[in-house]
Formats: C-alpha cells, structure tokens, sequence
C-alpha cells in the first residue's frame, strides 16, 4: 500500500477522527512525522499493566522497567555489555574489572578449567623421545588446574557464605573435600 502523500511504501496506518468522521490514513514515515502520527505505539497490554489496572486498584502508574546497568571498567570506560557484543576486552584492567563474569565463560571454554594448558602435537602424543617430559608437563599441568578450581571454589564458597546461601556453600564445601581427597590419593600412587 503506497503513502496518502507520496508514493512511497506505507508503514503506518492509522485510523483518526477528522471533520467528525472516522478517516483511514497511510503513510510512510516520513509523512506520518510530519503530520504527527507515531508508528506503532503501546500494546494494549502494556496499556493495561502500566496504567489502568494500578489506577483501578488506586496505585500509582508503574514506570517502564530498565536494563540493569552493566558494570563499567574504571580504567577505560568499557562496559560488560560491549565485551558480550565484540567479544574483546578494552584494557588490562577490564580482565580484573569483569573477573567474575569473565570466570564462568572461561571454565565453559576450558572444559572446566579457568587457565588453559595449551594442546599436545599427536606425533609427540603418539611417540617420541620426550614422552617421559611430555607425561610430567601434563601431570604438572593437572595439578596447577586442580590448584585453579580449588581456588576459584574457595572464592564461591566465601561469596555464599557472605551472602547467606548455606546450601550452596555446604555443596562447594563437598567439592573441595572431594579435590583434595583426589589429590591426596594421587599423591600416594
């Protein structure tokens, strides 16, 4: 459907009360500014929520909910929010900035991990004359990632007990028990 004003594709259609009669009016944007018509506006559910129902139930109106603000690095004014959208960090002190937000997508990246450990060659995996360095590299890189994840459960463990979460605080207690059980054990073998 093309503009009442110009040719051009009509994107607002609108229903008004002109010289009292009910008129149809289509307009592409442009028109629709001018004459003052907006594009789509509330829902009607949104009419409802916001404003009758509380009026009715003599509340005041609820304003529109906002975002929560993404936390701001200090250093460079980088936001959470930008780092999601391009996937890179504005400075060196974004790393610290974000590090509990920045945690849980590293361990998902890592397969659990918080720190990578790099890959093997398969030649080197398979044969070769350093299998004995390679087996203690890869030993010495299991215990610096279990020395990670504990340290990272500890950090949990104090956030719930500060912030009163008992359940989830006796369940990474449970984890750290069971880490150092298994490093206990591997130390005797």
């Amino acid at each position: 459907m093309k503009c009442d004003t110009c040719d051009k594709e009509a994107t607002v259609h609108d229903t008004i009360l002109r010289d009292g009669a009910w008129v149809e009016v289509h307009c592409c944007e442009a028109c629709a500014a001018k004459q003052g018509l907006s594009g789509p506006g509330p829902t009607l559910n949104e009419l409802l929520t916001n404003f009758v129902l509380p009026q009715v139930a003599g509340e005041k109106p609820r304003p529109k909910a906002t975002k929560p603000k993404s936390p701001t690095c200090t250093n460079c004014g980088f936001t959470f929010e930008q780092f999601r959208q391009a996937g890179l960090l504005g400075c060196p002190q974004c790393y610290a900035t974000f590090e509990s937000l920045l945690l849980p997508l590293l361990e998902r990246a890592h397969e659990g991990a918080a720190q990578h450990i790099g890959k093997v060659p398969r030649r080197l995996a398979e044969t070769g004359p350093a299998k004995s360095e390679l087996e203690d590299a890869r030993i010495l890189a299991a215990k610096r990632e279990q020395v990670e994840r504990e340290r990272v459960i500890r950090r949990q463990l104090e956030d719930a007990v500060k912030s009163e979460q008992y359940e989830l605080a006796a369940k990474l207690r449970d984890q750290l028990q069971q880490l150092s059980q298994s490093s206990s054990a591997s130390r005797t073998h």
